[in-house]
């Protein structure tokens, strides 16, 4: 994902049907792209701490849906971390 995607991008790349746009992989994509947007910030922007909480709140809500989607449905987790590229 490029850091110019708009929200409806990144709906159409991770929706399962048409009309989806909130399952967990269109969550967790519209999420990243948020941490990517924050983390840009805070680098030019070191002491903005209301943002860099803000930042590790998204993370954590990443964080359990990722938990939830591995939980539920291993196949649809490895296949969004990888193309989301989270871990390598």
């Amino acid at each position: 994902m490029d850091s110019v995607t708009t929200t409806t991008d990144i709906k159409q790349a991770f929706q399962r049907h048409a009309r989806d746009t909130g399952s967990s992989e269109v969550q967790v994509a519209l999420l990243t792209e948020r941490i990517k947007e924050l983390t840009e910030h805070l680098k030019q922007h070191v002491k903005d701490h209301s943002s860099r909480r803000g930042l590790i709140a998204l993370v954590n809500s990443r964080r359990r849906l990722l938990d939830y989607l591995k939980r539920t449905d291993t196949p649809r987790y490895q296949g969004l971390v990888k193309q989301i590229g989270l871990r390598h």
